[in-house]
């Protein structure tokens, strides 16, 4: 059972220049002390009552803690279970740690890259516990060291940040094939495809990395995936297989050509792996029903725009020609009617000279019905000539209705009195209307 311990705590001392009547504002007044059993919690709590009921001081508990813990990760944690052991991977050799798969020999096969800092660590004791030289020869065991030897150089390669980076760099284990024909007959096409993005993803420089998506994405979010992609951006290095640069400083000339030597090897298999995902990227994008029907509907609404560019036009050019047409009729029909009337007033102007004509031959003749008012026989022909001219005076004073009238009243008089007597009203009213001078047409009077 617990126990109570009491605790005195002293109040610290005020900052020197402190003061009462400028620094502090009195809100309210102090309870008093109350005393209070304060006990441990948690993972303390724990701790204490392990220790209280083992009767185990504080480093005897520690020691036994240890060796408890120590236990457990020789024995294996029972919610990660421990990967299988190759029997030719305890063959391995320690020069040639380089073609070895570093997260194999730790048992981390099925993480690789994704394995954290933390699994390694757990994963190197684990190792450790099993072929450590030392723990062999205590049971007996003649095996060398060198497997011992292989789990230390990829802990040191893992837990570097920089080696690991490009370990990874070159680790072709955690590559996902490209789906075959068979795969994509019975399988999922955008799956398939998905996993194989999602590890080439590793290498991006740029995140967060487009997913693939499915049947139902947007014409967008495929743009943007392939415009990703076709633009990739890989911290791929491939510095992990370069050959070993001598460390002998007489011979820089050998050290310079491998060095060179390196930088070439990286830049072409820099180069073949931005081709290898170039083709990748085209099987995948050439057998995508996405772009076929996202060009499908690209064509139709392409062909859709044209048909109806081409209507648009059809009907503007048959507006044009029925406009045309009716412009062409109107001006014909205008250029017919002008036609008539041109015709029409040609013949009323015709028709109106006749008449005149008429008029004044029935004036002409009203004057010879009249023996041209002779006083008795025949009229001389200074007589006749005397009394026409009068009757070209008289029609050069009126206008063709006026003769019109004349004639009206000329005609049908047989009488040479009535004749001369229609002369002289008329003569009479040309006087009186100033078209003809008082003793002209002297013959009519």
């Amino acid at each position: 059972m617990t126990t109570a311990a009491q605790i005195t705590i002293p109040l610290p001392a005020l900052p020197a220049g402190w003061s009462g009547d400028k620094d502090f504002k009195a809100v309210g007044r102090l309870s008093g002390a109350t005393q209070r059993s304060i006990e441990p919690v948690g993972p303390h709590f724990l701790a204490h009552a392990r220790r209280s009921r083992n009767n185990r001081t504080f480093s005897e508990d520690d020691r036994i803690q240890a060796q408890e813990n120590a236990k457990k990760i020789e024995d294996g944690d029972e919610s990660d279970v421990s990967e299988p052991e190759d029997p030719m991977m305890l063959q391995l050799q320690a020069k040639d740690w380089k073609t070895q798969d570093h997260y194999k020999v730790l048992g981390l096969s099925k993480y690789r890259h994704k394995a954290s800092e933390e699994q390694i660590k757990k994963a190197h004791r684990k190792k450790v516990l099993k072929h450590h030289p030392d723990k062999k020869a205590a049971v007996g065991a003649t095996e060398d060291d060198q497997f011992f030897k292989c789990i230390q150089k990829a802990t040191e390669v893992l837990l570097d940040p920089v080696k690991r980076r490009q370990y990874d760099s070159v680790d072709e284990e955690a590559d996902v094939e490209p789906p075959t024909k068979k795969q994509l007959q019975k399988g999922d096409f955008y799956k398939l495809w998905s996993k194989v993005f999602k590890a080439e993803a590793r290498f991006s420089k740029n995140h967060p990395v487009p997913t693939f998506g499915d049947a139902r994405a947007t014409k967008e979010h495929v743009e943007d995936f392939y415009n990703f992609w076709y633009n990739f951006d890989s911290w791929r290095s491939f510095e992990y297989l370069d050959e070993d640069v001598p460390d002998d400083n007489e011979n820089r000339d050998q050290k310079r050509h491998v060095e060179r030597k390196n930088a070439n090897a990286r830049k072409k298999k820099k180069a073949e792996d931005n081709a290898r995902l170039r083709k990748l990227l085209d099987d995948c994008s050439a057998a995508d029903e996405r772009i076929k029907r996202f060009r499908q509907e690209a064509n139709a609404a392409k062909n859709k725009k044209r048909l109806d560019k081409e209507a648009a036009d059809r009907r503007a050019a048959e507006e044009a020609q029925a406009k045309k047409e009716a412009d062409d009729k109107a001006a014909k029909e205008a250029e017919e009617k002008a036609k008539a009337e041109r015709e029409s007033s040609k013949k009323a102007k015709e028709a109106a000279k006749n008449a005149v004509k008429k008029n004044k031959r029935v004036l002409k003749g009203s004057v010879k019905d009249a023996n041209y008012f002779a006083a008795g026989g025949d009229a001389s022909a200074a007589h006749i000539d005397a009394v026409l001219n009068d009757v070209e005076l008289i029609q050069g004073k009126i206008d063709p209705d006026e003769i019109a009238v004349l004639a009206g009243k000329l005609n049908g008089l047989t009488v040479a009195g009535e004749i001369k007597a229609v002369w002289s009203g008329e003569v009479k009213r040309l006087v009186d209307a100033g078209k003809l001078k008082d003793g002209e047409a002297q013959t009519m009077q």
